[in-house]
């Protein structure tokens, strides 16, 4: 079953979250790297890691707000400017910092898919 979208536009980055993503067990919806990229989405993410800025600029939180409420979908922005981030969706849940580890996104997940053992993995930073 799919349920994480990753919404990079950079390659390789987005190729290294599939492949935590797949350690994980969980199957991916796609791969968006900008804001026309989203109007393709039919199926809903249960989760979506994206990042701040795409190839068409600083959309990453529209694409956020807008998956929130599309879908309901639990945010987790990933992303090297967390002070960039505006008036985050309600379902966001924080934020991993680039670069990033294989242990902070597993966290993550966990925690968004309602498995993580801890209330909080050491590498999901809150929103302020």
């Amino acid at each position: 079953m799919a349920d994480v979208l990753i919404v990079e536009d950079e390659f390789l980055v987005a190729l290294d979250l599939e492949d935590i993503i797949f350690q994980a067990g969980h199957g991916i919806i796609g791969v968006v790297a900008d804001k026309r990229g989203i109007a393709e989405i039919s199926a809903a993410p249960k989760v979506a890691l994206v990042d701040l800025n795409l190839r068409d600029g600083r959309t990453g939180p529209a694409i956020a707000r807008e998956l929130a409420e599309r879908f309901g979908t639990k945010i987790i922005f990933v992303t090297a400017n967390p002070d960039q981030i505006e008036s985050p969706p309600p379902t966001a849940l924080g934020y991993i910092r680039k670069p990033f580890n294989h242990d902070d996104v597993l966290g993550a997940l966990a925690l968004a898919m309602g498995t993580a053992r801890a209330e909080r993995p050491r590498g999901l930073h809150p929103l302020q």
